[in-house]
């Protein structure tokens, strides 16, 4: 990108036809007279090659006015740069994996953990800018990996859960308190935590609303979401005679309790039957936290005038040198 910062200094390039103009003017009109006693000597004299170009020193100083004319006018080189500021979001996903996952409701024949690990894992990768970390509970609450920029490796830990991990139970508790922990530092403008469980707290030393009180202070925001249908569910059993088979359980969900750990926090309750649902819970909680990201686009400008000053006082040195040298003339 080339600009000139002095434009109007252009103006004086249309001086430069006039100047042609009148060089060609000059020396058509231009003689001279010599007196000789004899004319044989001089018809004798051959012409020399410098002759044919010794117009060469007016293009010089023609090209020597119109490059100064140029550096007059500033010309100067922009480069487009984007400064893009981001603020992201800490977000810490909390999943239950309780044996009560095992239930085949949100899928065919995909328990509940398997279908949450792999809409999980979605979201994961649609997020950019954003530290995500995970907590893994049941009778009690770990973290499976930190806050992170590192999808990849985040992903590899979503894929290493299991249920039986951890001793059965569920702790919804102790699991807001260890997402809370891990917000504790954050310096990040939005903390947000994504809980995930399909039954009622049963296991822990701290009740879900207090933790919720504490995360309040903490301005964390939880979103927490059910996940079950409504009614029965079949769940896995292995039958030492009959092998493996199904039998129908209750979906048993805390709503209430899920409810006002998200009312308190300022986040909201949802409740996923299926994938689809589940899906779209996932994506909804991604339109709420977005990450701001502002792009500011701005043009660096670095002088050329100098390269075109220099070359009109190389073409106006070179020309006086060849006045007085090659194409010097007798007074």
């Amino acid at each position: 990108m080339l600009r000139f910062h002095d434009p109007e200094f252009l103006i004086l390039l249309l001086v430069v036809p006039f100047l042609i103009y009148w060089y060609i003017r000059r020396h058509t009109k231009a003689s001279g007279t010599m007196r000789f006693s004899n004319l044989g000597n001089i018809k004798n004299i051959r012409s020399t090659p410098s002759k044919k170009y010794r117009h060469v020193l007016f293009l010089f100083r023609l090209f020597a006015v119109i490059l100064l004319i140029i550096a007059f006018a500033r010309p100067q080189s922009g480069t487009k740069e984007e400064q893009i500021i981001t603020e992201g979001i800490d977000i810490i996903m909390a999943m239950d994996i309780s044996s009560s996952m095992l239930a085949e409701d949100l899928a065919r024949h995909k328990n509940r953990l398997d279908v949450t690990k792999e809409v999980a894992g979605q979201f994961i990768s649609e997020r950019t800018n954003d530290r995500i970390g995970m907590v893994v509970f049941s009778a009690k609450s770990y973290t499976q990996c930190p806050l992170t920029l590192d999808y990849g490796i985040l992903l590899k830990f979503l894929q290493e859960i299991h249920i039986g991990m951890i001793e059965d139970g569920t702790a919804i508790g102790m699991a807001v308190a260890n997402c809370v922990n891990r917000l504790r530092s954050s310096k990040a403008k939005s903390k947000v935590v994504i809980l995930l469980t399909d039954g009622r707290n049963n296991r822990g030393e701290l009740d879900p609303v207090t933790a919720a009180q504490i995360a309040k202070t903490m301005k964390v925001r939880i979103y927490t979401i059910g996940a079950g249908k409504h009614g029965e569910a079949l769940y896995p059993i292995d039958d030492p005679f009959l092998g493996k088979r199904y039998v129908p359980m209750k979906v048993d969900i805390d709503e209430d309790v899920l409810k006002k750990i998200a009312s308190t926090t300022g986040g909201r309750y949802f409740r996923a039957t299926d994938k689809t649902s589940l899906q779209k819970i996932y994506q909804e909680i991604g339109e709420l936290e977005k990450t701001k990201i502002e792009v500011k686009e701005f043009t660096r400008y670095s002088e050329l005038f100098v390269n075109f000053l220099l070359a009109a006082l190389g073409l106006l040195l070179l020309e006086v040198i060849l006045a007085n040298t090659r194409f010097r003339k007798i007074p």
